[in-house]
């Protein structure tokens, strides 16, 4: 069986690593996901980011091309948690 491919924008500056990025980056490879890591590391470049794709939040995960969102619509999509409001 072949790996799926996750790409996951995230930022990683001198003062700030995202803690939903780490946990989303260990989700992915532990679900078997070969991970194409993409660090924003200047809020010029994460404010750019967050323009092109419509977001206001990082980390971003895009699994075949599609955005699947930030770790708690991955922890959906992989099947760990229901979606909101259906706790």
């Amino acid at each position: 069986m072949e790996n799926r491919r996750a790409k996951l924008y995230r930022m990683v500056m001198d003062q700030h690593v995202c803690p939903s990025g780490l946990k989303s980056k260990d989700l992915l490879e532990r679900q078997g996901f070969i991970v194409e890591d993409h660090p924003l590391t200047t809020r010029a470049e994460t404010d750019a980011f967050k323009a092109e794709h419509d977001v206001e939040t990082t980390p971003q995960i895009f699994i075949d091309d599609k955005r699947i969102g930030g770790y708690e619509e991955l922890r959906v999509f992989l099947g760990k948690d229901k979606p909101k409001g259906r706790r």
